[in-house]
Order: structure tokens, then C-alpha cells, then sequence
């Protein structure tokens, strides 16, 4: 079976590390093919990565503005290529796939990763999305409450799948010690204890309450420090936000990072202060990784984390309770590690690439009508082994 992946990649991140994960397990199963929007050359890192794998990767000739002559380039492509189901990942891919899809005569599917909400721009994309995703032959949603969503927008429940993000946990094996002196090396003073946080420098992600949290953990703990891995248009006014508090030197910046899940098993805690999210892939990394995670209660997260188990959940917000879990935590190596290990329990046995493969086969069969049920089979019983 040919599964085409179309995304407008604009660096190599989480959604784009699902994709490529999803392609290797299904590896035995489908040929997975991947185009992307060129979005001013950003495109070049994830399709660069995903030919080093071994898969054919595109950028589409046209881009916006010019949407319907990419519509009409993909509808040829899907043509030339064989393609048996088309996969969407983002507004923009879902709204020039279901169009280009429909004319070609293949199956769509839209990924739903979760709405932000970001700027005004972006809500108006969202309602669109909204719209567009009525239309779509299955809609796959990451989590539980991305689903719920998704419902509530007014797609039809038969056609709502959720299929959660995964993990290779085997990225997480043999940490190297390196990355320790490498994590300590981006303060002024190297602290004892480092809280981690990742992703987009936005609204949605709450890194401002972050801040504000961080005041009260770094007076009620001095040998600890504070690392943001990232980037975004929240960049100055954050750092803004820190000099006035006088953190400067134990809440610092990494930027974006290609290489952050090396750094990842080496923080003491990771904490994620979001308002809203789909099923985020650093809480699975940090889990995987074993290391304990303080987050909000939204979207997909208490889908991974356990409140008082692998972790604890604040409401959103709420930077005196963020504050407070961080330090429980911190002050607790014990605490810490116990979390840490069922973290890691969890993340492995839940959250895998086969298990996630598993379920798009069959969704692919439904699809197509072609049998995909004895494969899905054939890798249950080889993750039973």
C-alpha cells in the first residue's frame, strides 16, 4: 500500500518526528512518501532527514499564494505515484489535500494535532480548518481531548479516529555525559538542579506564568536553575519578563535545538505550563527519558501523565501551584526518581511506534478495502513476543 504524507514542514520538530516515525513502522506494511509545502526553502531539514532514511521526499512546486496550481500539482502527483491513501498534517496540507485528493480519487485522512489559537491569523486558519475537516474521509486526533474537539466542531463521530502520538524510547538508552556538562555550560553559574521546559515561544505555550513560577522556585532553592529550549515571537518579551525579576543569570535560553532529546534525560524535572495542547511529544520524551514532568491539565496531557505518578498536573495559569509541584519535586530526589521510573513504564508500554502503526493499518483498510487486518495482526502478536 503507498501512503503519501503531505505536511508544510517549516523545521524538523514533533509533528515531523511523528511522521517519520510512523513511516518506519509501516515500514514492512506500506511505502511511505513525503511532499511538503516549500515554505520559502524550510521545508529542506525534514525532507532532507527523510531521504537519509530511505524515503522519497518532495517539495511541491507551488506554495501560497498559489494554492489552486498546488492543488493541481498534487492531484497530478498522487496520480503519477500510485498513492492508495493521502495523510494531512496541518490546516493548510488538509485544505489543498481534500481538494487535490477528491479529483485524484484517493482516500484522505486528516491528522488532528490540536488548535492554538496563536493570533488572530491563525484562529481565522483554524476556522477554516474546522470547516475543511467535515469533509475528510477519517479524521485522526492525537488525543482523547483533541477528539472532543473535533466532535464539537461538527465532524461526524464515525469518521473520528483518535490515534495518540508515540516515542522511540530507544533514543533514550544511553544517555551521554556531555550533554550534563553541555546543559550546565549555558548558565552563567552552573547550577545543581535544572528544571527544563521546551517549545514555541507563543501565547499558547504559558511560558510567561512560567516565569512568574520560577521567582519563587529559584528564592526557595538557590542551587537551581532554569532552562527554556526554543524559539518564537515571545523571545524579547520574555526576556524582558526575566530581567524585571532579576533571573537572568538562572532562567537562560538554548533556542531551538535539533538535538534536544540529548539534553532531555539530563534535567532534574521538565515542565510544560501550556494552555492548550494536542498530546505533546516532550512529555513523551521526557517520560521515555525518565525524567519526572510538571504540567498543565489540558488537551492530551493527563492522557500521559498521572497526576502524583509520573508527575504532577496544575491548572493552567495557576503559577503558585507550578511553583509549588516544581519545588515538591526538586526538593525530593527520591520523589524524583520514583516518578522518573514510571514515567518511563508508561511511556514504553503505551506509546510505541508499532502500536500507533497498528492502528493506521486498519484505518487504511477501512479506507481502501483492501485487507490489512492479518498484517495488523502479524505486528500484534510480534510486540506480544
Amino acid at each position: 500500500m503507498k501512503v503519501v504524507h503531505l505536511t508544510a514542514s517549516t523545521l524538523f520538530g514533533g509533528p515531523e518526528r511523528q511522521m517519520l516515525g510512523l513511516a518506519r513502522a509501516l515500514a514492512g506494511e506500506c511505502r511511505s512518501e513525503f511532499l511538503s509545502f516549500a515554505e520559502g526553502g524550510r521545508c529542506l531539514p525534514f525532507l532532507d532527514e527523510a531521504r537519509r532514511e530511505g524515503f522519497q521526499a518532495t517539495a511541491l512546486e507551488h506554495d501560497t499564494p498559489y494554492l489552486r496550481a498546488a492543488t493541481r500539482d498534487l492531484e497530478q502527483h498522487l496520480g503519477r505515484s500510485g498513492a492508495d491513501v493521502l495523510l494531512c498534517n496541518g490546516y493548510k496540507a488538509a485544505l489543498v489535500g481534500r481538494i487535490a485528493a477528491r479529483r485524484a480519487g484517493v482516500p484522505v485522512v486528516a491528522v488532528s494535532r490540536g488548535w492554538t489559537a496563536e493570533n488572530w491569523k491563525v484562529r481565522l486558519y483554524e476556522v477554516l480548518d474546522r470547516i475543511n475537516l467535515r469533509w475528510m474521509d477519517r479524521v485522526v486526533c492525537v488525543s482523547e481531548a483533541q477528539a472532543a474537539k473535533v466532535r464539537r466542531a461538527g465532524i461526524s463521530s464515525d469518521r473520528v479516529a483518535v490515534i495518540r502520538n508515540a516515542i522511540r524510547a530507544e533514543r533514550f538508552d544511553a544517555p551521554e555525559p556531555v550533554y550534563r556538562q553541555r546543559l550546565l555550560s549555558l548558565f552563567p553559574d552552573p547550577p545543581g538542579r535544572v528544571v527544563g521546559a521546551a517549545g514555541r515561544l507563543s501565547v499558547e505555550k504559558g511560558f510567561a506564568v512560567l516565569v512568574e513560577a520560577a521567582g519563587r522556585v529559584l528564592r526557595e532553592d538557590p542551587a537551581a536553575g532554569i532552562v527554556l529550549f526554543g524559539d518564537g515571537p515571545l523571545r524579547e518579551a520574555l526576556t524582558e519578563q526575566i530581567r524585571k525579576a532579576g533571573l537572568t543569570r538562572r532562567f537562560v535560553f538554548a533556542g531551538f535545538r535539533s538535538d534536544l532529546d540529548r539534553y532531555i534525560p539530563w534535567l532534574d524535572v521538565m515542565v510544560l505550563p501550556s494552555f492548550t495542547e494536542g498530546l505533546p511529544n516532550v512529555v513523551l520524551e521526557a517520560c521515555a527519558a525518565g525524567v519526572p514532568v510538571v504540567a498543565t491539565a489540558v488537551g492530551g496531557t493527563p492522557e500521559v501523565i498521572e497526576d502524583g505518578e509520573n508527575g504532577y498536573l496544575t491548572p493552567p495559569g495557576d503559577a503558585k501551584t507550578l511553583a509549588g509541584s516544581l519545588l515538591a519535586i526538586l526538593d525530593s530526589d527520591d520523589l524524583g526518581r520514583g516518578m522518573g521510573a514510571s514515567g518511563r513504564r508508561r511511556a514504553r508500554e503505551g506509546f510505541t511506534f508499532k502500536t500507533q502503526a497498528i492502528q493506521y493499518l486498519r484505518l487504511f483498510g477501512e479506507l481502501t478495502g483492501r485487507p490489512t487486518e492479518s498484517s495488523a495482526r502479524g505486528m500484534v502478536e510480534s510486540l506480544a513476543g
